[in-house]
């Protein structure tokens, strides 16, 4: 049973890591081996508050705000939030927490810091959890073959104009939360946040059009693999998902949910947290 809002809110830690001046904000529950569960757009930390306490019997769970959102800074312009700032956040949260390794999961652009620390940081992702976000190798080429995603991403080539975040407002942003207790967490988070930083994360690091077939060497990911997506995304289509094998090294489990949206980790919260459960306990293949 996961506990009810109030009593996860008494249960997690508050602190703060730095990189390079910018504070970051997470919370933290249970003890054991660390998992980094990290949010997507529009969201914050409470995102995970499904799958947490279940986690958090036999691991340690930290779950960052990202830099732009909530209590964490907010730092201004553009270039702050270029993806290898977004890695090292990653890594000085890990270190904060004074472990060199942990277990990885991210959602929507959680998931996109994912793919990209467990590429270029190996050594520190044990095993790499992504929720409804395809790899890199797979968004990029349907964004180049397929006209379905094409018109589907484009939120994202909107979020990429100039001037985009001063359409954004708290009842757009909150609009997906289907649960009223939760939705006013969300409305008091989002307030919290910087729209034009939550924005920049298109500005500098999505693909923009001509798009492009993705070519040159890939990095693969070293870290057995978990994919969990939700097969009523809109945003990001599971074609997307097709040949993933060929990018992780390791052992992949892929896992689609029929019914469930973007948001997969409320949508099928329970099923969501009942396969992630079982994958870490099962442990790694040989």
């Amino acid at each position: 049973m996961t506990p009810s809002t109030p009593d996860l809110d008494t249960q997690v830690s508050h602190h703060f890591a730095e990189n390079s001046g910018v504070r970051l904000h997470y919370v933290t529950l249970g003890e054991g081996p660390l998992i980094v569960m990290l949010h997507g757009f529009p969201d914050f930390w409470y995102t995970w508050r499904h799958q947490m306490p279940a986690l958090a019997g036999a691991y340690r769970v930290a779950a960052p705000d990202l830099r732009g959102y909530n209590l964490s800074d907010q730092p201004k312009g553009g270039e702050p939030y270029a993806m290898r700032h977004l890695l090292g956040d990653v890594a000085a949260i890990i270190r904060d927490l004074g472990e060199e390794r942990a277990i990885l999961v991210g959602h929507d652009w959680g998931g996109a810091i994912a793919w990209q620390f467990a590429m270029h940081f190996p050594e520190m992702v044990e095993r790499l959890v992504i929720l409804n976000l395809p790899h890199p190798q797979g968004l990029a080429r349907e964004l180049a073959r397929n006209p379905e995603q094409q018109r589907n991403s484009e939120y994202a080539r909107a979020f990429q104009e100039e001037g985009a975040h001063e359409r954004l407002d708290l009842e757009r942003l909150t609009g997906w939360v289907r649960d009223d207790m939760a939705r006013e967490r969300y409305r008091e988070a989002l307030g919290r946040s910087d729209f034009e930083a939550l924005l920049h994360y298109y500005k500098q690091n999505y693909p923009r059009p001509p798009y492009r077939e993705p070519r040159g060497p890939v990095v693969k990911v070293q870290a057995p693999t978990l994919v969990i997506h939700g097969l009523d995304d809109e945003a990001l289509l599971p074609g997307g998902l097709n040949d993933t094998w060929q990018w992780v090294e390791r052992d992949l489990t892929l896992v689609t949910l029929p019914g469930a949206g973007h948001f997969v980790q409320h949508d099928a919260a329970e099923a969501v947290t009942r396969v992630l459960t079982n994958w870490l306990a099962r442990g790694p293949l040989p």
